[in-house]
Order: structure tokens, then C-alpha cells, then sequence
């Protein structure tokens, strides 16, 4: 029986770039469920990019990690002690339960997961928050049709890899922007994008973007902002929709970018930008997933995870998300189920 809970907290706000230094392992003993709680042992932790903007004390949709509290972070989970009612010992659940091997949880905003629908993993990829994110960002707020002309930033993560895929199966043409040439061939070899190019080693992302989207652009999805965003912006059509989903270029800069100032292209194109939370849109998760998961299984959606193992090294796992040297959804595994 483990009685010691590893954990890692947030030891300093980090300036620019995070680094090693800015997080602590910490032990302690494992916790008892009281009353109608239960305990979760951790099998995969999430590192995602807006878990960069909660290690600020900046002011955002939600409040701040504190120095000395376990950093915040999405985790699939197994159920190994309960004094809840809708909760047994066995159940596979998913919740923002932090960056530690075990927690105690009430219930609140957990869902349950089906470990026969697909590897348990996925919870916290295509069928858990970045699936989720995509999901909604595209269909609700791109509102992509046939024939249109999709470009996603951040292409190969977890989020827009699957933005992507979601508008092929919406007949649309998908031009994607990564940041290497693997990845580049991932999303057209693999995920069956129309286009692709390495933002890195393109002298000028506007002339590329010109040639790849010949007809203009009609949605942007956006995770990355900056000068990508700039030059998409310069050839968005009539009528366009900007998906803000995330601005990753922008997290860990000391001082804010003064970049061109494009919101007169929104007056001339009518188009709109619009940013977004996928918590807007809890109340309708359940269909979502449903029909995530309908696509999965008719190989209609494919997704890639790179994982590291062991609580100690999810500072190094999310440091190197924030670099882009993942491919798909990043997990750290903490343990066996």
C-alpha cells in the first residue's frame, strides 16, 4: 500500500520561459476520503498551454495557482477509495485533480470514463478537453461549409490537429501551420490535411500562405497569434470567422509584442473574430463526446500522444510542450491502471 503522495507545487512564478526551478516535489501522506468524497490514484496527467497564464498573477478567467499549491492540471484516474454514493472503488473517472499521484475529489466536475469506448488516455486528449475544444471552437464559432477554406495554427497539437480533421469531415480544404517539418508530414500524410508548412524555416508566411490558399481563407483557427496570425489575417475573404482558441506565441514573452494592427481588416472583410472557453459549453459535452467518439471509430478521426513517465518529470513534459516539441496530446504517465 503507497502511503506517501508525490506531488508537484508551484515554487516560484516564473518570468518569461518557466523552468525547472519554478516547481517543487513535494511528499506528503495520502490523503483519507471523509464524507461522500473519494480518493483518485493518478494513471495520466495533461500539460496544457493554459496552464502557463494560471502560473502568473495576472488577472484571467480563473484564479491563479498560488506559490506552494499543487499545480493545476487535468488527470485520468482510478477511483481506489470512496464514502460517495456515485463513486466505487474501480471506476475510471477524469478530473481537474492536479499535478500528484493521488487526490481527494467531492464529485464536483468529474465525469466517469468508459474504459471499453477507448484507451483511457484519451480522456484527456480527442475525448477530453482538447477534443472537446476543437469540437466547439470549430463547429460553433468557425461554423465551417463545404468547399471553404480552413487554416489552422498549431496544427499538430492536440487541439488543432483535431480542428483540422473535424473540418475534412466537414468538406472543407485545410491548410495547417507547425512548427517542423515532421510534423508537417504527420498532418498531410497522416491526418489527410490538404496542406501544410513549417512556419520555421519559411522566409515569409504570408507568400507561402498565398500559394496554399489560393481562394482566400474563410475560418482561421487560432492557437498561436503573433505574426502567424498577422499574415493569416492579410488574406482572410468576405464574411471569414477567426476562431481564438489560444495564443501560445504570446505566453511567455516579458513584454507584450506590438504587432500590426488588423482589426480594420475585420471592417472590410466583415468577418469576425471571437475567442472562446470550452467551459461555455459544459452543458452539451456529452453529445460532443458521443459523436467524437462516433468518428473515432469510423476512422474518421485519427490522434497521436506522446507520453513521458512519472510524476517527477511533468515539469520537464510541460516545458517542452510549451517549446512544440510534441506531436498530438502530451501526457505524463504516473502510473499503471
Amino acid at each position: 500500500m503507497i502511503v506517501t503522495n508525490k506531488s508537484i507545487t508551484l515554487a516560484a512564478r516564473p518570468s518569461g520561459f518557466p523552468k525547472k526551478s519554478d516547481f517543487k516535489l513535494v511528499e506528503s501522506p495520502v490523503p483519507a476520503p471523509g464524507p461522500n468524497q473519494f480518493l483518485v490514484r493518478s494513471l495520466y496527467l495533461s500539460v496544457d498551454p493554459y496552464m502557463r497564464g494560471r502560473m502568473s498573477g495576472n488577472k484571467s478567467y480563473a484564479r491563479s495557482v498560488e506559490v506552494g499549491e499543487v499545480m493545476i492540471g487535468g488527470v485520468v484516474g482510478q477511483v481506489v477509495e470512496s464514502s460517495h454514493p456515485a463513486y466505487a472503488a474501480g471506476d475510471i473517472v477524469a478530473g481537474d485533480f492536479g499535478w500528484q499521484q493521488f487526490a481527494l475529489s467531492d464529485g464536483a466536475e468529474v465525469r466517469k470514463v468508459d474504459p471499453t469506448l477507448a484507451p483511457i488516455s484519451t480522456a484527456l486528449g480527442v475525448l477530453g478537453m482538447p477534443g472537446l475544444t476543437a469540437y466547439f471552437g470549430l463547429m460553433e464559432i468557425g461554423k465551417p461549409q463545404r468547399g471553404e477554406t480552413v487554416v489552422v495554427s498549431g496544427a499538430a497539437g492536440a487541439v488543432g490537429s483535431i480542428a483540422g480533421q473535424i473540418a475534412k469531415i466537414k468538406g472543407c480544404r485545410v491548410v495547417g501551420i507547425a512548427g517542423s517539418d515532421e510534423k508537417v508530414r504527420w498532418l498531410t500524410e497522416e491526418l489527410g490535411f490538404d496542406a501544410a508548412f513549417n512556419y520555421k524555416t519559411t522566409p515569409n508566411c504570408y507568400r507561402k500562405l498565398l500559394t496554399l490558399c489560393p481562394q482566400g481563407a474563410d475560418v482561421y483557427f487560432d492557437n498561436v497569434g503573433g505574426e502567424i496570425t498577422d499574415a493569416v489575417v492579410r488574406l482572410i475573404n468576405v464574411r471569414a470567422r477567426l476562431v481564438i482558441c489560444g495564443q501560445i506565441s504570446q505566453y511567455n514573452l516579458e513584454k507584450p509584442e506590438t504587432g500590426p494592427r488588423w482589426l480594420w481588416a475585420l471592417i472590410v472583410k466583415q468577418a469576425r473574430a471571437e475567442g472562446f472557453l470550452v467551459f461555455q459549453f459544459r452543458d452539451r459535452y456529452e453529445g460532443a463526446l458521443r459523436r467524437i467518439a462516433q468518428w473515432l471509430k469510423e476512422g474518421k478521426l485519427k490522434y497521436r500522444e506522446n507520453i513521458i513517465e512519472g510524476i517527477e518529470n511533468a515539469p520537464r513534459a510541460f516545458i517542452g510542450m510549451l517549446k512544440g516539441e510534441n506531436i498530438g496530446k502530451q501526457l505524463v504517465k504516473i502510473a499503471d491502471l
